[in-house]
């Protein structure tokens, strides 16, 4: 039988960065065979907790036991110890290193001499891999595969350890549904094995689906805590923001203009296959498809990131050749993509992250209005609710939602014409949610077009003025606004 003791209890966890009361005396417990939810908005103090508790970030003050046994200071080492494993929403894969390498780093099996066993390596990650019931290559290089592939690799790293206490931050945010679903079968093995589960996610669908208790943190304090099968999503959403949202998907119609961008034959390797498509003035241009269908890629392509096997490229009515990504911006592109990491620039502070894109139009020569710059970013950190002490901050202090809504807010700055939107909500909390979707209504009013790049069905269904669904790379169906539902997406997307 399992004790009615708390397999983990925080009491009074603490911690301030400058300009920034991160955590509250926040309390928060955790039973065995549990999945405890954590939500909140971006920059609230989720990850900060459970960093914490991995033993990546100190705390000010505050107490943790497990078992009924205070546990003293954390670091890695002594949280592995203790059985506790994190899967960080920002992945700690190493680039260079294969998969099998990656599962198994700092415990690589040996053979006799202290020789490295490499196959007993690609034979347990295999195993890992499977398990989660993705088909992987264990001796490929984590740079080469894409981000749901290396969320995959991570969760697998993690429970090769047979964690205790298991802390997943956002592992959902880049999976496909079907890899979501083998996602939840694995936690509820876990749960069966006494295992306790910390989940963070902005996806207050999955809540009822994993959890059996949520508690929801707004700047850095506990607003409550709650069995699941009290807490509907429009309650959490209230407690998460403190305030009535508008209308989840606040679609506005406009009268659309002529075509803006059209694509002819584009073909890319084995990837994309003769890909037509149009995009007008003040359209928002869905595009469904589950993981591996050709979306990012496509992305990619039309911004010269990767290298077209054949394409023709008409902007306005006039064919372009875009080589490369400055091209891209020069004739008016923005593309917002899915793996924040490639788009933000860590070390340098919020404002030059934001007019980068626009700078890059400019001379060389030019010199740099510094006040005009700081008054932009303003202007987008009030507008996307951008949480940061100062505009001094360098991003990568700040949370993962907060850089994702620094990227958006470099290509709603830079004055693009064409916006290339690929997965523009992930990672980000449903109040921030309501607000992009907002601003990308106020895009269309000006003419502007946006490719919208989505597997949130629900989303995608209420903001496409058009729907394409793509499945091997190629287009299979295309609905307008109000033909389809998600029965119709997924038929022809699988």
């Amino acid at each position: 039988m399992r004790s009615n003791q708390p397999l983990l209890r925080m009491e009074q966890i603490d911690k301030s960065y400058p300009g920034v009361h991160a955590l509250d005396h926040v309390d928060f417990n955790l039973y065995e065979g549990e999945v405890h939810v954590l939500l909140g908005e971006n920059g609230a103090g989720k990850s900060t907790l459970v960093k914490i508790l991995s033993g990546s970030v100190p705390r000010d003050s505050g107490r943790i036991f497990m078992h009924g046994e205070e546990i003293g200071d954390l670091n890695p080492e002594r949280a592995q110890e203790l059985g506790i494993g994190m899967v960080y929403q920002e992945l700690s894969l190493v680039p260079s290193l294969s998969a099998a390498e990656n599962i198994f780093l700092g415990q690589l099996p040996k053979k006799r001499l202290g020789i490295v066993d490499w196959q007993a390596i690609n034979n347990g990650a295999k195993e890992s891999l499977e398990a989660l019931g993705v088909d992987i290559d264990p001796q490929a290089e984590i740079r080469g595969l894409n981000v749901a592939e290396q969320q995959l690799t991570e969760i697998a790293r993690i429970l090769t350890k047979e964690p205790k206490i298991l802390l997943l931050d956002e592992p959902t945010s880049a999976l496909s549904d079907n890899d979501r679903e083998r996602l939840f079968e694995i936690i509820r093995l876990l749960r069966e094995r006494g295992v306790g589960i910390v989940y963070i996610s902005h996806r207050l669908v999955e809540v009822p689906l994993v959890g059996q208790r949520v508690t929801v943190l707004r700047d850095g304090k506990v607003v409550g805590t709650l069995p699941v099968n009290e807490a509907n999503e429009e309650k959490l959403a209230q407690m998460m923001v403190g305030r009535d949202l508008t209308e989840q998907y606040p679609k506005q119609y406009i009268e659309l203009g002529e075509a803006i961008l059209r694509i002819e034959n584009l073909s890319l390797d084995d990837v994309l296959h003769d890909i037509n498509f149009e995009l007008h003035r003040g359209e928002i241009l869905g595009i469904f498809g589950l993981m591996g269908a050709g979306q990012m890629e496509l992305a990619r392509a039309i911004f010269g990131l990767e290298p077209l096997s054949t394409a023709n490229i008409y902007i306005e009515g006039q064919e372009v050749a875009i080589r490369n990504p400055a091209e891209a911006i020069r004739y008016g592109l923005g593309l917002l993509t899915r793996d924040r990491r490639e788009g933000i620039v860590p070390m340098l502070p919020i404002p030059p992250n934001v007019t980068l894109a626009k700078l890059s139009q400019f001379a060389p020569y030019r010199f740099l209005n510094l006040g005009d710059e700081i008054e932009v970013t303003n202007k987008y950190v009030r507008d996307l609710r951008i949480q940061t002490p100062s505009l001094d901050r360098r991003v990568i202090f700040l949370s993962g939602g907060n850089q994702q809504k620094v990227v958006l807010a470099r290509w709603l700055c830079s004055g693009a014409k064409i916006m290339i939107f690929d997965e523009p909500t992930r990672g980000i909390d449903v109040g921030a949610k309501a607000e992009v979707f907002g601003l990308m209504n106020d895009l269309t009013k000006k003419g502007v077009g946006i490719v919208m790049i989505s597997s949130e069905m629900p989303e995608i269904l209420a903001m496409a003025d058009r729907i394409l669904v793509m499945r091997g790379g190629q287009f299979t169906a295309e609905y307008k606004e109000g033909e389809a539902t998600q029965e119709d997406l997924l038929r022809n997307a699988s």
